[in-house]
């Protein structure tokens, strides 16, 4: 599902997790794809850089904060005049950089992102906290609309301890997300039962694929148990 990413064209493509999960490898396969098949411009901010890029079928230019830019935020402002088709901010960690990511998304440009945040609805959460109670409707709306996917990860110890594997949720933007995202999460309509319903369209959440390892006896219970997002119900879960 996640090669889909690389056909884009615009919009905001985030890949969270707590740190240590793997979110810059991920990041870094979506982008070598991009380079691999795409004649685009690709412009990378980073703090620190992590993996170097060489040129295959895209242009990729690289900068790293502190050393070529004194803020992601400056350095998109100066990236969006540099016609990218692709741009890569290393972390979202403030107002002013989520507005860019917005601009930068709205004007045609495929962006990806990532955050340290647990999952899809708390990786909305964050983004719209980050602005004043005033100006929070009118960013649900403008993320609602240039959203693609938020790709959220957790790597969890394999049962044979031959190493770990990397359990996936996956968002991906239709009516129902946008909505939940644009009006808020409420009673029978959260991001949480968007994902549950459309299975079918390629999203998946985490309980239900940490269920199935368990099932398969990829990882033991135990180790599911810690990593689920509700124990309460994860027996729900196995039982399917």
């Amino acid at each position: 599902h996640l090669a889909d990413v690389a056909k884009l064209r615009d919009g905001i493509v985030l890949v969270t997790g707590p740190a240590g999960s793997g979110k810059s490898s991920t990041l870094a396969t979506l982008l070598d794809c991009i380079n691999r098949e795409k004649y685009y411009h690709i412009i990378t901010i980073e703090d620190p850089i992590e993996f170097l890029y060489s040129h295959k079928c895209s242009t990729i230019h690289q900068r790293e904060l502190h050393s070529d830019t004194p803020s992601f935020a400056y350095a998109l402002r100066s990236a969006l005049r540099q016609s990218p088709k692709v741009i890569f901010v290393g972390e979202l960690r403030d107002r002013e950089t989520i507005e860019m990511v917005l601009e930068a998304a709205e004007t045609g440009h495929l962006v990806f992102s990532s955050l340290n945040t647990m999952d899809a609805s708390k990786t909305v959460e964050r983004i719209i906290a980050s602005f004043a109670p005033g100006d929070q409707q009118k960013i649900r709306e403008r993320f609602a609309k240039a959203f693609r996917y938020i790709i959220c990860q957790r790597l969890l110890p394999k049962t044979d301890r031959s190493g770990r594997i990397a359990v996936v949720e996956i968002l991906k933007a239709n009516a129902r997300t946008r909505e939940c995202i644009e009006k808020g999460e409420r009673e029978g309509k959260t991001l949480l039962d968007a994902i549950k319903t459309s299975s079918g369209e390629g999203m998946q959440h985490f309980d239900g694929e940490i269920a199935q390892l368990v099932r398969d006896r990829v990882i033991d219970l135990e180790s599911g148990l810690s990593f689920v997002s509700n124990p309460a119900v994860f027996g729900q879960e196995l039982a399917r």
